[in-house]
């Protein structure tokens, strides 16, 4: 078979991840960094480019003026078509300007950024149009800010850090509908900044003029910086790089204990189908929302403070008004419909028949009680798991999630996979594999702004590729018939050479045909989350070996080398 990329630095690795454990909690005895790198301060748009208030330009100040361009950067985006991104925006900007701005600008629809936008626009396809020369040199620049920002030293080892940059200002996003998108996203401060390193190492220095919040010397964790951002108070971290041993061996570890689940899970379901009929409604509880948690992979959904962010849920959490109960519906029995919004406010909406008896309980659950009650009220994740670590050691309502996006990968990478397929074949396989985790794991996303137009083109190139083939057709029928005529040598060998432009000619459009399947299929469902965090890679691994597929032509640079403890490890008989 040909080397297809599997044992590049096989012996290093395969050590790295072979070396001596540090006792229980401890991460690391040594750990030095130059700290993040931060965002290059705002630079003001030229002179001749102006923003407009009520069709006459207005000059604004600097801070007002660089909230001004995340904006205008946004405009061809829907994000900024929709009211709540509008309203949160010109509610932070104001917050921002001046006083005599604050007089002025009273009006989002009154603004116009047009030329702003326009700015940004030329300036993108200028950078783009670059000569190949002044590409390499900022190519350099990046390289020179990776190679001293871009390693800590870990143990001896030099690794490489994940995002070492602070995020930039800008508009905060969101996914789904979530009710923050639009709020100004503050530019982050070595004072926000908590540095985390060993004390006898050499500690990183703040930028010229300022100072860290606080330096730690903290070797339980793993990150290496942190700062609170301001939209959802939530922790943000620079952390090693996925390629890292102390990440990779985290990795592993998951996939471990979702392995470990695959030899309990039979007694876990004849557990829960049997606490269906307890006699405590605590008990019964818990069985049913563990039997979505397993069934539909749901997540455990923790409990958030009183009116903190979107009204997002997961099993624990879910009210009466997230679902519907169904004794017949489209020729199925005992059917729960489920419509609320999960993680990142992204819409969870399924109809599910369900065995007799949850539907029964869930009808007990439901009686006498609003909307707005709680359909488990007597359960919550934290008691969840404490019944799930009793069943299992190290197991949580996540592992399921990991368990069952695995073994739905193996089982249909099993069915859907032909041998006598071509590696295009045999990749429509595995995405459509893989689609079948991200739609059991409800990972959606929107259908992307260039969709239609990039269907457009490759549909134009099948259609040019099918007049190449009829064209080709004809000139075998040629071919054939002068032979037939002359029965000269040179008159077969034609033939042959016509017959084998043509087989590769079909063979193009085959392969076209199936891009443009693969691609309609995909145009909503995010492939890349379950292949990132729910599927032990060696599963993949295992099947390209098997199947002769290179392995980049699956996992791109980034995650090879997230993965590279999966890509030494498991040989094509691996099983998950």
């Amino acid at each position: 078979m040909p080397d297809l990329g599997y044992s590049h630095g096989l012996q290093c690795v395969y050590s790295r991840w072979e070396e001596e454990k540090k006792e229980d909690g401890i991460k690391w005895m040594q750990l030095e960094h130059r700290g993040p790198y931060f965002v290059p301060p705002y630079e003001p748009l030229p002179k001749d480019v102006q923003f407009y208030y009520d069709g006459k330009p207005l000059k604004l100040s600097l801070a007002t003026e660089e909230i001004a361009t995340f904006y205008a950067k946004m405009l061809d985006h829907e994000y900024t078509t929709k009211e709540i991104f509008q309203n949160n925006f010109f509610h932070d900007w104001r917050k921002e300007m001046t006083s005599e701005e604050q007089e002025i600008i009273k009006d989002l629809d009154k603004c116009d950024f047009g030329e702003i936008h326009k700015y940004f626009v030329d300036k993108n396809e200028a950078r783009k149009a670059l000569p190949k020369e002044e590409k390499q040199k900022l190519k350099e620049e990046a390289d020179k800010i990776q190679e001293e920002y871009g390693y800590c030293i870990l143990d001896g080892h030099r690794e490489k850090i994940g995002n070492f940059k602070t995020e930039p200002p800008g508009l905060f996003r969101g996914r789904g509908e979530h009710p923050k998108m639009g709020m100004l996203k503050k530019r982050i401060m070595p004072e926000d900044v908590i540095i985390n390193c060993s004390k006898d190492s050499k500690i990183p220095e703040p930028p010229e003029g300022h100072k860290w919040k606080e330096v730690r010397f903290d070797n339980t964790v793993t990150w290496l910086a942190s700062w609170t951002e301001n939209i959802q108070n939530t922790l943000k971290y620079i952390m090693l790089n996925p390629s890292s041993k102390l990440k990779g061996e985290k990795d592993w570890q998951k996939y471990e204990v979702a392995r470990r689940l695959k030899d309990v899970v039979h007694t876990i379901r004849a557990q829960y189908r049997k606490d269906w009929k307890s006699k405590e409604i605590k008990k019964r509880q818990r069985a049913v929302a563990l039997y979505f948690i397993d069934k539909l992979a749901l997540r455990a959904g923790n409990e958030k403070e009183e009116g903190e962010t979107a009204d997002t849920v997961g099993c624990c959490s879910l009210r009466v008004e997230h679902i519907q109960l169904h004794p017949q519906l489209d020729g199925q029995e005992h059917v729960v419909e489920f419509d609320f919004l999960g993680k990142d406010s992204i819409r969870y909406y399924n109809k599910v028949s369900v065995e007799k008896p949850v539907f029964k309980n869930l009808q007990l659950f439901m009686k006498n009680k609003d909307p707005s009650d709680d359909l488990f009220e007597h359960l919550n994740t934290t008691f969840l798991n404490k019944h799930l670590q009793d069943l299992m050691d190290g197991l949580t309502a996540k592992v399921f999630r990991t368990y069952n996006a695995s073994i739905t990968l193996q089982e249909q990478l099993k069915a859907l996979t032909n041998p006598e397929d071509n590696v295009a074949g045999k990749l429509l396989s595995y995405n459509r594999a893989n689609r079948a985790v991200a739609i059991l794991c409800n990972h959606q996303r929107s259908i992307p702004k260039t969709f239609a137009r990039s269907m457009q083109v490759l549909q134009e190139k099948i259609d040019a590729k099918k007049k190449q083939v009829e064209e080709a057709q004809e000139e075998v029928k040629k071919a054939e018939d002068e032979f037939k005529d002359t029965k000269e040598a040179k008159a077969e060998v034609n033939v042959e050479k016509k017959k084998k432009l043509l087989q590769r000619l079909e063979e193009q459009l085959a392969r076209m045909n199936i891009q443009a399947t693969d691609k309609e299929e995909n145009k909503q469902i995010a492939l890349g989350t379950s292949k990132l965090n729910y599927l032990d890679p060696r599963i993949t691994v295992a099947w390209c070996k098997k199947f002769g597929i290179p392995i980049e032509k699956v996992y791109n640079k980034t995650q090879r080398e997230k993965f590279a403890w999966a890509i030494d490890m498991a040989g094509e008989d691996f099983e998950f």
